[in-house]
């Protein structure tokens, strides 16, 4: 085996020192078709059009000549 950076008794040190947080309980995704529609709605529907090539989801749509 290679050798290692720094002992093995540090292992696992900062895990060990932060607070522990309880899970929070969250509403399931829909899965499957729903889950698409909703891909949809996020991407095409509620979004304008310049958000979306702002964030470079459009850039198949521009011309060649532009580019």
């Amino acid at each position: 085996m290679g050798k290692v950076h720094g002992s093995l008794a540090r292992a696992g040190k900062v895990r060990g020192q932060t607070p522990k947080v309880a899970k929070q309980d969250k509403k399931k995704k829909p899965r499957g078709r729903a889950y698409k529609r909703m891909q949809y709605n996020r991407r095409f529907v509620t979004a304008g059009w310049l958000d979306l090539a702002k964030r470079g989801d459009l850039t198949h749509l521009r011309s060649k000549r532009s580019m």
